[in-house]
């Protein structure tokens, strides 16, 4: 099969979206005819039809289907590498994409990538942040589908580079009249025979506190199963349960007195995160400078 050219999947996605030729025609500024012998071309070339057409105009087939969902997305990304190459001319820097874990976005990281983009030497560099889990995280910068990654270095890294970034703790979020709210310290065995709020069991934080759990041979039960820390310090402070939650982000929330936070003497609750990627000589010099800022607020 010949390279499929962008005119080419431009015009399919203008047909299936008017559900005419003449309309991709007229919306592209060219003739019907010529759209007709793209189509067939495009089909020549797939080896399958990829349109019907009927009396009420044309449809896309079950391969044309899946043609267009390819189309769309390979579309997309031409028309944002376009921008990101053509904005080099106007004098920005660079682009970094950043995938980090829930923990690292709610805690310093915001704070942190905003800090780095005040500088005046980082002004034209954009950053996009996405929240992933932490192995989805370390296969995204494997793969080269970001630049950066942010998680807990506990995970495995795969041959990926990382430098150390912020350091936390677990502890434990606990209702203010809860029977656990008068004690300042406490091992995660203690806390097993109350109820948990938890996050899903894709998270590093609960195979960590699963792991933990089975050590002692205890049962972890889980109260309610959430999608983030602020939703479970919510949860908590309905006092609906108790909750393995990063330090200061509990200690956020805790401020208004629904929630104390209770210190964990377990080995495993300090943590440090790392900042991840392929390999130095793949950085962007832009990706290159927000690796070295991170980690550099890291050694703080």
């Amino acid at each position: 099969m010949h390279d499929l050219d962008l005119k080419t999947l431009r015009l399919f996605v203008a047909v299936c979206d008017g559900r005419s030729l003449r309309a991709a025609a007229d919306r592209e500024h060219i003739e019907p005819s010529a759209v007709s012998k793209r189509i067939a071309q495009l089909e020549a070339a797939l080896g399958t039809p990829v349109l019907v057409r009927g009396r009420r105009g044309v449809a896309p087939t079950p391969a044309g289907l899946a043609l267009l969902e390819h189309a769309r997305s390979m579309l997309f990304t031409a028309e944002r590498l376009r921008a990101e190459i053509a904005a080099f001319g106007r004098g920005v820097q660079g682009h970094v994409h950043l995938v980090a874990s829930a923990s690292a976005i709610a805690e310093s990281l915001l704070d942190d990538v905003a800090a780095f983009m005040r500088a005046p030497e980082h002004r034209q560099i954009r950053v996009d942040i996405e929240e992933r889990f932490s192995r989805d995280l370390v296969r995204d910068v494997a793969d080269g589908r970001a630049s950066l990654g942010v998680c807990w270095d506990s995970v495995e890294f795969a041959g990926l580079e990382h430098r150390p970034y912020r350091e936390d703790d677990l502890a434990l979020a606990v209702p203010a009249k809860h029977a656990l709210a008068k004690r300042t310290r406490l091992r995660f065995e203690q806390t097993l025979g109350y109820e948990h709020v938890g996050l899903p069991p894709s998270t590093a934080v609960h195979t960590m506190l699963q792991r933990a759990a089975a050590r002692v041979g205890k049962p972890l039960v889980y109260r309610a199963i959430v999608s983030s820390f602020d939703a479970a310090l919510r949860v908590v402070a309905a006092d609906l349960g108790i909750s393995v939650i990063p330090r200061e982000i509990a200690r956020r929330y805790g401020r208004g007195g629904e929630v104390k936070v209770v210190t964990l003497t377990d080995p495993w609750a300090p943590r440090r995160f790392a900042v991840c990627w392929r390999r130095e000589g793949a950085l962007q010099p832009a990706a290159r400078r927000l690796a070295e800022f991170l980690a550099a607020r890291g050694a703080r």
